[in-house]
């Protein structure tokens, strides 16, 4: 029997219409990702929360800034997920330098249900990550955005011969 982790990538105020680098229908998707937290939560499926902080050292990035509101989860997201472990990162994949694959193992793990924003971006990166492989992998299509619509679908076709696309009410 499987063990499915659901992880979501970067919902930071930074993607939403108040913010820096507003994506192509975030409001939508953060909805979507309240119920997939909600169906997730009732089956006793941990909730990894994955938060995009910028690097400081390479000097002040358009977003994502440590110390501004932009670089927060939205509140909607800590609301639908209070207990969900938060894993910060410094690039696109989740896993790289990060504490992303302690916190898998320790919950014992085994199956990854990954949604969130940059489809092309973060998500994919993590999804298609090294350390990834040792999993199964499954991205939730209804629960990822980016730019716009057209890059978000070049995404979804990129990674769908190396990982399986799911909507999240098949997958939760």
């Amino acid at each position: 029997m499987s063990k499915p982790a659901l992880i979501v990538i970067d919902l930071q105020n930074d993607y939403f219409p108040e913010g820096k680098f507003p994506l192509w229908n975030a409001d939508i998707i953060l909805a979507n990702i309240e119920a997939a937290i909600n169906k997730a939560r009732e089956k006793n499926i941990p909730v990894i929360l994955v938060q995009h902080v910028a690097d400081a050292s390479k000097g002040i990035a358009p977003f994502f800034n440590q110390g501004t509101t932009g670089v927060d989860i939205h509140s909607r997201i800590l609301t639908a997920a209070p207990d969900g472990y938060i894993v910060t990162k410094a690039f696109a994949d989740s896993f790289h330098q990060t504490i992303l694959e302690q916190t898998l193992s320790k919950l014992g793990i085994d199956e990854l249900l990954i949604c969130g924003m940059m489809t092309q971006n973060c998500v994919t990166h993590t999804a298609i990550s090294k350390a990834a492989e040792k999993y199964s992998v499954k991205v939730l299509t209804d629960c990822c955005t980016t730019v716009t619509q057209m890059i978000h679908r070049i995404a979804l076709n990129a990674l769908s011969t190396r990982i399986t696309l799911i909507e999240s009410l098949e997958a939760l």
